[in-house]
C-alpha cells in the first residue's frame, strides 16, 4: 500500500511494538526506521510531556517534592509513584493522555507525508489496553535472565530494581498470547533482523524507499 501525498487516517495502517524491560525494543525500533518506516516512540514523548510546565504543575501537586526548580526529579517520582498501584494510576492519568495527544499529532503529520504504515513503540501497550488500536502488534521478547543482564549492563539498576519493574508489567506468556507475532531476541542482531524482515513480509507491511 505504498503511496505519496495525503491519505485519510482511515487508510493508515498501524503497527504496535512492545516488549518487557530489556527485551530489545529500541533495537527493533532502529531496524524499522532503517527500513523506512515511521516509528513513534511513546517513551520519548513521555519525556517531552514531563518537561512541560502544566504537566509538572500537576505532578508536583500529586507528588509533592518531585519537581525541583522547574525540573522533574525522575528518581524521586519513581519512588513516589511506583510504590503503590493506585499512585501509579494517578501518574498515568496525568501523563498518558498528553502522550497520546502527542502521538496522534505525529501520526497526522506522517499521514500528510504519505506514510502507508506507522509503527508505535509503546512499552505498556497491552497493559493499557491499546492493542485494539493496531492492525498488528509485534512483541519483542527474551528470557528473563538475558533481559536482566542487558539492563544491568546499560544502567545503574540493580537486579532487584529490574525485577520490580518487570513485575509491574504483564507477564510475557500473556503478552505472547495477545501479540500478532513475537520476535525472539535471544541471539545476535542478524538473528533478530531476519525474524523482523519475515514478520514484516507476513504482515504485508510496505513502506517508502
Amino acid at each position: 500500500m505504498p503511496g505519496s501525498g495525503c491519505r485519510g487516517s482511515d487508510e493508515i495502517k498501524r503497527l504496535g511494538l512492545t516488549g518487557s524491560i530489556g527485551a530489545g525494543k529500541s533495537t527493533v525500533t532502529r531496524l524499522l526506521r532503517e527500513r523506512g518506516l515511521t516509528v513513534l516512540d511513546a517513551d520519548e514523548q513521555a519525556r517531552l510531556v514531563t518537561g512541560e510546565p502544566e504537566t509538572l504543575e500537576r505532578i508536583e501537586a500529586a507528588f509533592p517534592g518531585t519537581v525541583k526548580g522547574g525540573v522533574l526529579d525522575r528518581a524521586a517520582l519513581a519512588a513516589a509513584a511506583f510504590s503503590d498501584p493506585e499512585r501509579t494510576r494517578v501518574l498515568n492519568g496525568i501523563v498518558h493522555p498528553r502522550v497520546r495527544a502527542r502521538m496522534a499529532a505525529l501520526e497526522a503529520q506522517a499521514v500528510e507525508s504519505g506514510a502507508a504504515w506507522i509503527a508505535q513503540d509503546i512499552p505498556l501497550l497491552f497493559e493499557s489496553g491499546q492493542e485494539q488500536n493496531f492492525d498488528a502488534v509485534l512483541l519483542v521478547d527474551a528470557p528473563l535472565e538475558v533481559r536482566i543482564e542487558r539492563v544491568m549492563a546499560r544502567s545503574g539498576l540493580t537486579r532487584e530494581d529490574i525485577l520490580a519493574r518487570d513485575a509491574r508489567q504483564m507477564p510475557a506468556p500473556e503478552k505472547r498470547k495477545k501479540a500478532t507475532i513475537t520476535l525472539e531476541n535471544d541471539g545476535d542482531l542478524e538473528h533478530l533482523t531476519r525474524q523482523m524482515a519475515k514478520a514484516l513480509k507476513l504482515l504485508g507491511v510496505e513502506h517508502e524507499g
